[in-house]
């Protein structure tokens, strides 16, 4: 080395000796972050793949907690549905003890209508306080909104299509509404059985004037019971469609007289169901002589004749779904739309014995918002938005009509003890733990078949998704220990190198002498 102005054996040891530090300092980094990306310049897309699977993650991990909310305020709502069905569990057993009359004296009588009073005001209690935080659950607040419930008026009456709506499930946009049509291909119908009232020939006074022309005693038999009739021969068929209307609460069977025109045909009789579709039926048996003959429905004899006929149920599209049909009763499941719907007898039953007809095949309305409405997806939209309904369940909705709630059973009121209707009281109780248990078992269903499933499913999905952000990011310690070493031997090495050109130039001292 005879030149000691440029040291270019220096130059490179301190160069070797900086990319050696380099490396060093970033095997520290990495073992002691525990990650391989630090920054952008360890590994660019790397870094740009990392951080889009930790959003994923991020997102993920709070679904999973929305979903766990949701399953608390669930849970929570339907505590306050147990409690509610063991108080009208006591309130049909306080009904059910009450109509035994003769076994009870009006003190008891009058004490189990104060139990009735307080059970009813228990239940208003509780569904007005069932709560998650500031958000009353069982008060109808997540109940969905309706608009629109078509209304026809042909010859200026107006029809009513659907007589009770529940919306169960429906997805809707922010601002916008969801337009449901309902369309009806065939009607429901009832249960229907003809008869004329007979004499002894075809042309005797009794088949004219429409009385009858023997002593006759039926059986009247239906959904709800059966009932058995004497009637007195010269009995009109008016005053017998009167005793089975009268009836037509235990029985489930109704009747109607008319005559042809003028007069001069034989006065027939229909007996028909209260309840429509396939489920309802009537079977008229007659079990002595003859004064009621029967066309094609009961026969033509003496001795006895029976008949049976069961209702249809009609056909019924919902937006063009088939429906699910049981008499007036029509239901939609279409994943994202979940209606229960009866219809009045004017649209779902076409034209029956009442003489109602529908005016048009098609109603229509909107579902304008309203529901429990839960995100539990990783992407925020209507397809991550799950919805259940909860109505209202005070004794002011729960019932089996609007005329017949669970409230009128207090005292004062159409069905409370003092007014003896113990068969419209069960049915209304009844009905109300039927409603209850309905709404138990939806949101059960919606707990375990939507929410659990799904929080299954995206803890899965965060542990794959984790594992690979890992093995993007994190630092594989067994290659970072290596790479350690091999820095520190490296930088030892280079320093070394450094300390021995930096001392070479002073050999040029050696010329001077």
């Amino acid at each position: 080395m005879t030149r000691i102005n440029t040291n270019v054996q220096s130059l490179i040891a301190r160069r070797a000796l900086n990319i050696n530090n380099s490396a060093l300092n970033t095997s520290l980094q990495r073992l002691s972050t525990g990650l391989r990306i630090n920054s952008g310049k360890d590994d660019p897309a790397g870094l740009i793949a990392s951080e889009t699977l930790r959003s994923s993650i991020r997102a993920i991990t709070q679904a999973i907690d929305n979903a766990n909310r949701a399953d608390t305020i669930i849970s929570v709502a339907e505590g306050g549905l147990q409690e509610i069905s063991s108080l009208l569990l006591d309130l049909e057993s306080l009904i059910d003890q009450s109509a035994n009359e003769a076994g009870l004296t009006s003190q008891e009588v009058q004490a189990n209508q104060l139990q009735i009073d307080s059970i009813l005001q228990s239940i208003d209690r509780l569904a007005e306080a069932t709560a998650f935080g500031d958000k009353k659950l069982l008060n109808g607040n997540f109940s969905f909104t309706t608009s629109g419930l078509n209304i026809d008026e042909p010859n200026g009456n107006p029809i009513t299509h659907i007589d009770r709506l529940q919306v169960n499930a429906a997805k809707i946009a922010a601002g916008a509404f969801r337009q449901v049509n309902i369309t009806r291909a065939t009607s429901s119908q009832v249960a229907q059985l003809s008869a004329v009232l007979g004499g002894t020939t075809a042309t005797s006074t009794a088949i004219r004037n429409g009385t009858l022309g023997d002593t006759t005693t039926l059986q009247i038999r239906g959904n709800d019971g059966a009932e058995l009739l004497s009637f007195a021969s010269g009995t009109s068929a008016d005053s017998i469609v009167t005793a089975i209307n009268d009836r037509s609460a235990l029985t489930g069977v109704a009747a109607s007289a008319f005559q042809g025109a003028g007069g001069s045909d034989p006065k027939s009789i229909t007996f028909y169901s209260t309840n429509y579709g396939q489920n309802a039926f009537v079977s008229i048996e007659v079990l002595e002589n003859n004064g009621i003959a029967a066309g094609n429905a009961l026969g033509v004899g003496t001795g006895t004749a029976s008949s049976r006929d069961e209702g249809v149920n009609g056909s019924f599209t919902i937006n063009g779904t088939q429906a699910i049909v049981d008499g007036l009763d029509i239901k939609a499941r279409a994943g994202d739309l979940a209606l229960d719907i009866t219809l009045t007898t004017a649209f779902g039953g076409g034209t029956s014995v009442d003489g109602l007809g529908a005016a048009t095949s098609t109603t229509t309305f909107e579902i304008t918002g309203g529901g429990a409405v839960f995100s539990i997806s990783p992407t925020v939209g209507l397809s991550g938005l799950e919805s259940i309904g909860i109505n209202e369940v005070s004794s002011a909705k729960l019932g089996t009509s609007t005329s017949q709630i669970l409230g009128t059973l207090r005292s004062g009121l159409a069905n409370d003890l003092a007014s003896k209707n113990f068969t419209v009281a069960q049915r209304i109780v009844r009905d109300s733990i039927n409603t209850i248990a309905s709404l138990r078992g939806r949101l059960g269903g919606f707990q375990k078949d939507t929410l659990v499933s799904t929080i299954n499913s995206l803890r899965i999905a965060r542990e794959n998704i984790t594992a690979a952000e890992s093995a993007i990011r994190d630092a594989d310690f067994a290659v970072e220990t290596s790479n350690l070493t091999r820095a520190q031997i490296l930088v030892n090495s280079s320093t070394s190198i450094l300390q021995i050109a930096n001392a070479q130039p002073q050999n040029a001292l050696a010329l001077l002498g």
